[in-house]
């Protein structure tokens, strides 16, 4: 079948096994139940669609997906809006996501570069396509530990340096959420190689985010609260905001933000002054639109 509709499959049974006929508000079939939520069957009721349509959807054998089938089962799962944006991609024919030709290298784009150096005063750090660092500023360097290259792979760092693990002192719960964004970049660019190749090496490397792929969860643009352990500084807090750009929604600044007069707040201005410059991709002056 194609790898597309196996997805689309897998991510319907999942959503089906966490939603149980109580919550769905309906009474459960009677019989002996081997499922740890919604069967096949009720699912297709909630939905309103036949068991046979609803069984060729989750085993790969429905090609033709349209958008009153997907909003019904949105609704019917109740999924939340990333979630449905996520099954409105997987639903959608193949030749819609088909990249359109070569790719085009990554810039930062100049007005996200100016708005980071207006956020000076705070870590930030523009991520694009598969996670690759397009810039940062040198405050996210000392507060992170971490070179964080333009070029390099903030997931590769997040996930494959032990450092990581060691410095985000709540790491399984920023790390599940960075598996979920791939997921949800998956959905939206299955044909990219490079960013399939990126997962499986990640799912190879690491048990953590094999679980959590495992699992289904997509995640965009997540206000999260970030703990750090800084060799020097001590304990630092942050709670990550992530902004998209008006020209290239695959370039996503994310900024590091601190509560007035917090105890994080006060020291920043001391890691600053140990910071260099701020890096970016080379052609940074370069309009990518």
């Amino acid at each position: 079948m194609p790898a597309d509709r196996t997805a689309l499959g897998a991510f319907l049974r999942s959503r089906r096994d966490r939603l149980t006929p109580a919550q769905a508000g309906i009474e459960a079939f009677p019989g002996p139940r081997r499922v740890p939520g919604l069967r096949k069957e009720e699912l297709a009721v909630l939905a309103g669609l036949s068991p046979d349509h609803y069984s060729r959807l989750e085993q790969g054998r429905q090609h033709v997906v349209t958008d009153e089938v997907v909003q019904a089962l949105s609704r019917a799962l109740q999924l939340d809006e990333i979630e449905r944006a996520h099954l409105r991609d997987l639903a959608a024919p193949t030749s819609r996501r088909r990249w359109a030709g070569p790719e085009v290298a990554q810039r930062p784009d100049p007005g996200m570069l100016r708005l980071m150096g207006a956020l000076s005063h705070v870590p930030v750090l523009l991520l694009g396509r598969r996670t690759q660092v397009l810039a940062r500023n040198g405050l996210l360097s000392a507060v992170l530990g971490s070179a964080a290259e333009p070029g390099s792979s903030f997931a590769r760092w997040l996930f494959l340096d032990p450092d990581a693990r060691v410095r985000i002192v709540n790491w399984a719960d920023f790390a599940a959420a960075a598996v979920g964004a791939l997921r949800y970049e998956v959905g939206r660019h299955p044909d990219d190689r490079r960013l399939v190749e990126l997962v499986q090496e990640l799912r190879d490397g690491d048990p953590d985010v094999a679980q959590w792929w495992d699992d289904q969860r997509v995640t965009f643009r997540t206000s999260l609260t970030k703990q750090l352990a800084h060799p020097t500084a001590g304990t630092l807090s942050f709670g990550i905001e992530s902004v998209v750009g008006p020209h290239d929604p695959e370039q996503r600044l994310v900024v590091y933000t601190v509560e007035p007069d917090s105890p994080t707040a006060r020291v920043l201005p001391l890691l600053a002054s140990w910071t260099t410059e701020p890096q970016a991709a080379p052609g940074a002056g370069r309009s990518t639109t």
